[in-house]
């Protein structure tokens, strides 16, 4: 199969033209190319979309993987390649939903944002309208949180790396909170056997949700840990300025109830029923480290606590 990926050089795309490549298949990496290589073995085709696809000029593709957040940047390939895709996959987010409160809803019914051109959502779903009134045979993935080796966000990487390096640890809400994410290279071999099989539809291409408790549990393990868990409530970590979700004195994966607490629980059985398949979370904690550790110099992590903060806060709430 000659596959077309709009990208290609970094994490995600990365990873689905390396496992396409892997299998046989003949994949070409479009992209600028500053971001990242394309794996050994791709056809690296530079070219720059706010200039156009002219440099894929004659060529036709069994199937296009894109995950751009510009709608011009989609609709202008929709129109460059038509005629010569057979299959669309876009890679879309699930930050297009307008609702972030409701428990266990599902791709095909849960309210959207009204597309746009400035927000991140908005933008995506202006995207997947786009590819939708193509008319071309069309997968959308909303994909939740994706994780592991070469994520260079590290809301996942946040807690492998804290817990591996013992002590007490701050653990933030409740164990009893769910969160939800999804193995890279996991979403990646989904989407590329959905693409060999013509899968067409909109799925959210997130793992399943579980209790942050169960989650932190199984990092430990992957990572050999015997951090001792502190559990400190959310209204606590607000009032001492610590941040949700990730950046600078954050905690990573946390987001406040409940306002929240259907962003991080989405029912994802169609995509399971269509063949995502999960790895273990001690898995992805211990692979994710690995890589972590083997940067050299191994990063500061750019979100979280630092130790002197965590310390800090343990003190005040053991105090409290």
């Amino acid at each position: 199969m000659r596959i077309l990926i709009l990208g290609g050089t970094v994490f995600l795309g990365r990873a689905i033209a390396a496992q396409a490549h892997a299998a046989g298949h003949d994949v070409t990496c479009a992209a600028r190319g500053t971001s990242g290589t394309a794996p050994t073995g791709t056809t690296f085709v530079e070219l720059d979309r706010d200039q156009g696809l002219g440099a894929l000029d004659g060529l036709s593709f069994d199937a296009v993987i894109d995950v751009s957040r510009d709608p011009g940047h989609v609709r202008d390939a929709l129109a460059a390649l038509a005629g010569r895709a057979g299959h669309w996959t876009f890679v879309s987010t699930c930050s297009v939903y307008s609702d972030n409160a409701t428990p266990g809803q599902l791709a095909a019914t849960a309210p959207l944002l009204a597309p746009g051109t400035e927000e991140y959502g908005e933008r995506k779903v202006a995207c997947e309208q786009a590819v939708l009134a193509s008319g071309i045979p069309s997968l959308i993935c909303r994909a939740g949180l994706i994780v592991g080796p070469a994520d260079a966000v590290p809301r996942f990487s946040y807690w492998p790396v804290r817990l591996a390096q013992g002590g007490e640890v701050l653990a933030p809400g409740h164990p009893d909170r769910l969160v939800q994410y999804v193995e890279v290279d996991d979403l990646a071999a989904w989407l590329l056997r959905s693409v060999l099989h013509g899968q067409t539809g909109v799925f959210d291409g997130i793992g399943l949700p579980r209790p942050f408790g169960e989650f932190l549990a199984e990092v430990a393990s992957g990572v050999g840990s015997t951090a001792k868990l502190t559990w400190v409530d959310q209204e606590f970590l607000l009032e001492q300025g610590v941040s949700p979700w990730a950046g600078q004195r954050s905690l990573p994966l946390w987001l406040p109830e409940p306002e929240w607490a259907g962003f991080l629980s989405r029912d994802t059985s169609p995509a399971r029923a269509a063949g995502l398949i999960t790895r273990s979370t001690s898995e992805t904690a211990r692979t994710t480290l690995d890589w972590w550790r083997a940067q050299d110099p191994e990063p500061e992590l750019a979100a979280g606590l630092t130790r002197a903060e965590e310390a800090e806060l343990l003190k005040l709430w053991h105090a409290r």
